[in-house]
């Protein structure tokens, strides 16, 4: 199943991608919020184990269940839709993570397809910023960047590198691509 009206925005972590979700829903569209920050803090708050730096295999099982959620729970509307990291995320994730082969993942990248064109934010040093939930240092962000670039590339998706410029101009950016302005 492919659906064309599903844009993913991807990248390293603290490359502006919140900020550009937080914007593109200013301007009327939905989005879809990326599954991991929420499930870090749930598994924080119940004490859990589910966490990128504990059980990162469950932690990615959790992503992944909560992606394809997203992507199910949106099928049946046709309007533009903006996800903050998708299936293919996960994917990268464990190869960034040296996790085992997992064989479901070829299936779901396969059975669950967004539009052919995703957008990346490359890593930018200046609004790079850890908290709480982000604890990589700028290395692995960059790291994550390309993991997910050769990913996503390998998945069959066509990338649109998104310059660093501000979060408005990034999302005129994106609708002039798309040609929604």
């Amino acid at each position: 199943m492919q659906k064309d009206n599903y844009y993913i925005i991807t990248g390293g972590p603290g490359a502006g991608k919140i900020s550009l979700i937080n914007e593109l829903q200013t301007k009327g569209f939905k989005c879809i919020r990326e599954a991991a920050r929420e499930i870090i803090r749930q598994q924080v708050q119940i004490k859990g184990r589910a966490l990128p730096w504990a059980d990162i295999k469950e932690y990615s099982k959790l992503m992944l269940d909560q992606s394809i959620i997203d992507y199910q729970t949106n099928i049946d509307l046709e309007e533009t839709i903006f996800f903050d990291r998708g299936i293919p995320d996960t994917f990268g994730y464990e190869q960034l993570m040296n996790l085992p082969y997992n064989s479901h993942l070829d299936f779901v990248l396969k059975d669950f397809r967004y539009n052919p064109v995703a957008f990346i934010l490359p890593p930018w040093k200046e609004i790079y910023e850890t908290d709480s939930e982000r604890k990589q240092d700028f290395a692995i962000a960059v790291e994550t960047f390309h993991v997910m670039r050769a990913t996503y590339r390998s998945s069959g998706y066509r990338l649109i590198e998104l310059p660093c410029i501000p979060v408005e101009e990034r999302a005129d950016f994106i609708l002039r691509h798309l040609k929604m302005v």
